[in-house]
């Protein structure tokens, strides 16, 4: 099955599996959702991620974060620009995600980053998602 918007089905699964109580969640994988897994893991929202080498395609496996009595660390993950509004921003007006207590994931000319990471290079692009 074709999924027009992969990025989209990729938080969507996170945010199922996160409300069910999950410790995985597996989703056909590309470098794109690669990358946003690596962001969001250096940010401590999940333990890990693993890319099988599966046929036809290969599948990106992530393992869901939970702290004590199974609070769940992901409060919300949201997609901001989408296939039929991009949303972009300078480094100067990058988002503040819940006054800093979040991250906004953004895609660079360096690569993908945070948006703390995106500041201090001094770098904007385009606003993939927001976690909290």
């Amino acid at each position: 099955m074709k999924i027009t918007d992969p990025i989209s089905d990729m938080l969507t699964r996170i945010r199922n599996a996160n409300s069910a109580g999950k410790e995985s969640v597996s989703m056909p994988s590309s470098k794109v959702l690669v990358e946003i897994a690596r962001v969001i893991s250096e940010e401590g929202y999940i333990e890990g991620y693993t890319v099988e080498d599966t046929k036809p395609q290969k599948t990106l496996h992530i393992t869901l974060k939970y702290g004590e009595k199974r609070a769940r660390i992901i409060r919300g993950i949201r997609r901001i620009s989408k296939p039929g509004l991009r949303i972009y921003a300078t480094a100067e007006k990058l988002p503040r995600v819940i006054g800093g207590l979040g991250t906004a994931v953004v895609s660079t000319s360096r690569g993908m980053m945070c948006d703390r990471d995106a500041r201090k290079a001094g770098v904007g692009g385009e606003v993939i998602a927001y976690v909290w």
